[in-house]
């Protein structure tokens, strides 16, 4: 039996898998070495490819924007920001509830916007190092320029050698501060679960926060 030949313009298996495995490796330190900007950039270029894509139904597009985000925000650490030192009344369980219900409002939420998209574009203004090692991206969705423009600023911090989303800031109002202190006031007289099913049912009927102080009740 005469022994089998590799074809000139193949490679060996063994040195094969070799080259494979450096493949996967280079990808890894790639998306590593993805600096802050650089994720804001690929998250907003993606963003509105989705938005621009009239192929498919709002609902699709709503799926689609939803999985960008599970990509690239850190839910966890921004669950934690926005209920800051209640976040130790919430029991194991009850955080995790937390973070699904919470991260399921601003999809909700935040997701009414999507038909209103009328080709906006994102320019990425400038960027700088935040106390703890975090980050903050400056931008632009351009809209026709001067006041019709919105400001949106990016902070992020590294999860495993990976830049993640933790807060937005639009016109300088912070979603983190913004929840934070609604949820601080509902907390002064719901139990976790309380808040947990209040949210839940927001939900439920596609309703935000806006009004919620002015219809809980007050400490006395």
């Amino acid at each position: 039996m005469t022994p089998s030949t590799t074809p000139k313009n193949r490679l060996p298996p063994a040195r094969a898998a070799r080259f494979a495995l450096a493949l996967v490796l280079a990808a890894g330190l790639a998306t590593a070495a993805e600096s802050p900007r650089d994720v804001v950039r690929r998250l907003a270029d993606q963003a509105v490819a989705i938005l621009k894509d009239k192929s498919i139904s709002g609902d699709v597009r709503r799926d689609r924007l939803e999985t960008l985000a599970d990509s690239s925000v850190d839910f966890d650490t921004l669950s934690r920001l926005v209920l800051a030192r209640n976040w130790s009344r919430f029991s194991p369980e009850e955080q995790q509830r937390f973070r699904d219900v919470f991260r399921r409002h601003l999809s909700v939420t935040y997701g009414k916007n999507i038909d209103s998209y009328r080709n906006e574009t994102v320019q990425i203004v400038s960027d700088r190092e935040e106390a703890r090692g975090d980050w903050t991206v400056k931008s632009k969705i351009l809209r026709g320029g001067g006041d019709a423009d919105i400001a949106v600023d990016y902070r992020l911090r590294q999860t495993n050698g990976e830049w993640k989303i933790i807060d937005f800031v639009v016109e300088g109002v912070s979603l983190v501060a913004n929840f934070r202190s609604q949820f601080q006031d509902l907390l002064a007289n719901d139990t976790p679960a309380q808040l947990i099913q209040r949210i839940q049912e927001k939900n439920e009927h596609g309703e935000d926060f806006e009004d919620v102080k002015k219809r809980s009740p007050k400490v006395s």
